[in-house]
């Protein structure tokens, strides 16, 4: 017979430990499989760190939804767990006429999004108000975000499964999800680790594997494959300035496009600057055959320098050089632009197998967003 525990999530970056935290006093016996031989070595460990304030996602949809509450509560989490972070504000701009005009949607957005705090709303700044802000910043005008935050999200991963852990919770690394099937009134899951094959037997089953999501989802035998999205991977790369630090003092972001937020300035809590991500196509296959390649080809720096210096003209040449990139676990639905991709929490009320929720698309803003997600994973999972 199969050990019992009752609730297994699959994956130990910060969606699903955020979830491990959340339902761990509730489930008494909770385990977290991760495949890695640490926490958090995929999506968010390469990304940039920001906690986003969450004007930029269309009104009503999830990643808005999430990004607007989970922010407010991932501040306060900060505060009474000791997780450095800063709240250093961001600046969204137009350094062409057409941009000023999108200005104006995104300011919209964020006042149907419910930033209208004063602690929260964005603020119109006209050129020089701006370069008061950045001397070395070029634009025609920009809005000002004072709720946008930079994190340590390592040390938010790690107070999350301490929270977990203090409230019975058990971390596996090095242990893989095989399989799982209906069993009884839950499920039987089996897992692979260093000493072989191993089976256990829970009531609640969380997949919140990232950009595995889809192969965790392929492996559960009762569940229509109706039920799991397309997978679409996107590479992000991120380059540094070398030899010196960048001149600013706040996030700098330029209109968004593409179906990303553009090539954008941020920093680290030691204050250096890094400049990504621009968007890189990959093949499906790597998705399908979950091989991803986090390369930085030199030769994108090309690209950098024209989208930095359409707004910081003084970039000096030859100053990037590679960091590291990460890839944005996106749905294939079609489509184009920020409103293409929304997050997809799949629950026992669209697939009707008690007991799974499954996380599929978790990229931008999944870590402002965790402490939320987490929220609706444990409402799924509630007896009604």
């Amino acid at each position: 017979m199969a050990e019992r525990i009752h609730t297994i999530v699959v994956g130990a970056g910060i969606v699903g430990l955020a979830i491990a935290r959340q339902l761990a006093p509730q489930a008494g016996e909770l385990l977290i499989l991760e495949r890695a031989d640490a926490i958090g070595t995929g999506t968010s460990s390469r990304n940039s760190e920001v906690i986003h304030a969450g004007m930029y996602y269309a009104p009503g949809t999830l990643k808005a939804r999430s990004c607007v509450a989970g922010r407010r509560m991932l501040y306060d989490y900060c505060r009474t767990h000791g997780v450095e972070h800063r709240r250093v504000g961001k600046l969204i701009v137009a350094t062409e006429p057409a941009h000023v005009d999108a200005l104006g949607v995104i300011a919209e957005r964020a006042v149907a999004n419910g930033l209208t705090a004063p602690d929260e709303a964005l603020q119109w700044l006209a050129a020089d108000a701006a370069h008061a802000l950045e001397p070395e910043l070029r634009c025609l005008a920009a809005l000002w975000s004072p709720a946008t935050g930079i994190i340590d999200t390592h040390a938010l991963m790690l107070a999350c499964l301490g929270d977990a852990e203090r409230d019975g919770a058990v971390l596996s690394t090095g242990t893989a999800f095989v399989g799982a099937n209906r069993d009884g009134d839950g499920w039987r899951v089996r897992t692979r680790g260093a000493d072989g094959e191993f089976e256990l037997a829970c009531t609640h089953l969380v997949n919140a594997a990232g950009l595995q999501a889809q192969h965790v989802a392929a492996g559960i035998e009762e569940l229509d494959a109706r039920h799991v999205p397309p997978a679409l991977w996107l590479k992000g790369n991120y380059f540094t300035v070398a030899g010196r630090r960048p001149p600013f003092r706040h996030l700098i972001y330029p209109v968004p496009s593409g179906g990303g937020l553009g090539v954008h300035l941020t920093l680290d809590m030691g204050g250096q600057a890094r400049f990504g991500p621009d968007t890189e196509s990959v093949d499906p296959a790597a998705a399908i055959h979950d091989a991803p390649d986090y390369r930085v080809d030199p030769r994108r720096a090309d690209v950098f320098y024209e989208a930095i210096r359409s707004y910081w003209p003084a970039l000096p040449d030859g100053a990037l050089q590679p960091a590291y990139s990460g890839m944005r676990p996106k749905l294939a639905r079609g489509g184009a632009g920020l409103d293409a991709n929304d997050f997809e929490i799949s629950g026992p009320e669209r697939h009707g197998l008690p007991g799974l929720v499954q996380l599929f698309g978790i990229e931008s803003p999944g870590i402002t967003a965790s402490l939320a997600l987490a929220e609706e994973v444990a409402r799924m999972l509630r007896p009604h």
